[in-house]
């Protein structure tokens, strides 16, 4: 176990983490890195098992407080966390194949497409405008779903926010109900990855259990605000992670 400062410090990024996670995911932001910052003496490998202990049972806990305030589509979320689930098993697997640092370039111009069609489209999500037949909705949840899992379970940054505008801009959800279906999905991206970390030892099970519990109360903070503020707030904090993001893997790319 780390000393006393350094755990407080990590459960410090571990609450503010859940709270961003609830609301439009980007908890990626804070919690890995404090980790690599932190404890550099750890194995990385350990640490991803560790932030995916505590990611995954404040994803859980948002996915339970959304699905009690916000009606969810089950037809569309249930095949579509089943499709997250193993895409993110896979992605964990070929993980060590094909190296983070390749994807990155891909994700950050992702990244600012995203960025650019929310900034280009004011009402886009503030409202509930579904575009697609329940069929058809369903196959987008279920391949989008896969291919962002496999991203989760693979490289992992943004996973949360690449899953609520999916259900944003193709789906047509509101951002409040894109946010309270991505949850279930990211926490079965989660659930995966950490399965398979676990299997393989590298997991820190003190330091997760301690960050989970700061990560719950985060994400109780933030999934309560985004259902009292509405739709409109949780695109302006969707805006800030997305920007957030594009800094980090900007300097992560051209660093």
């Amino acid at each position: 176990m780390p000393e006393l400062g350094d755990v407080v410090l990590l459960c410090l990024a571990a609450l503010l983490a859940g709270a961003l996670d609830a609301v439009v995911g980007g908890g990626g932001l804070v919690q890995l890195p404090a980790l690599l910052l932190v404890l550099p003496q750890v194995p990385v490998v350990s640490l991803l098992g560790t932030n995916k202990l505590a990611s995954v049972v404040g994803t859980g806990s948002a996915a339970v407080t959304y699905s009690r305030r916000v009606e969810v589509d089950r037809a569309t979320a249930v095949p579509m966390v089943l499709a997250a689930f193993a895409g993110s098993a896979l992605g964990a697997l070929v993980a060590a194949s094909v190296p983070s640092s390749a994807l990155r370039p891909v994700v950050l111009v992702a990244l600012v497409v995203v960025l650019v069609v929310t900034l280009r489209q004011p009402a886009l999500g503030e409202v509930e405008r579904l575009r697609l037949a329940p069929r058809a909705q369903r196959g987008v949840a279920v391949v989008g779903g896969a291919l962002i899992g496999f991203y989760d379970g693979a490289v992992g940054p943004g996973t949360g926010t690449f899953l609520v505008f999916l259900l944003v801009s193709a789906v047509g959800l509101s951002f409040l109900h894109a946010s309270a279906t991505a949850k279930a999905a990211n926490t079965a991206t989660n659930l995966a990855a950490l399965a398979l970390f676990a299997a393989a030892g590298h997991v820190l099970w003190g330091l997760g259990a301690l960050m989970a519990l700061a990560n719950l109360a985060g994400s109780q903070v933030g999934a309560r605000l985004a259902v009292r503020r509405g739709s409109a707030w949780v695109r302006r904090v969707f805006l800030v992670v997305v920007t957030a993001l594009v800094a980090r893997l900007a300097v992560d790319v051209l660093g």
